[in-house]
């Protein structure tokens, strides 16, 4: 086994909980996001992950608020 870790930013899939900690979301509003395509992810058997490049993606669309 390897001493060293991933850290959260070389990783390139991420548990729906990891994701929602990143966007600093909660677990319910990501996969509410996941199920109308706003936020795209692999299934990997029976679980589901997100790709970095799908959150760096979600970020990006997201409009600045208007004040």
């Amino acid at each position: 086994m390897s001493a060293t870790m991933t850290a959260p930013a070389d990783k390139l899939l991420y548990k729906p909980e990891e994701a929602a900690d990143i966007l600093g979301i909660g677990r319910s509003m990501l996969y509410e996001l996941m199920s109308v395509g706003t936020v795209e992810y692999v299934k990997l058997g029976r679980c589901r992950r997100i790709r970095r490049t799908a959150l760096e993606q979600y970020v990006a669309n997201l409009s600045p608020e208007n004040h």
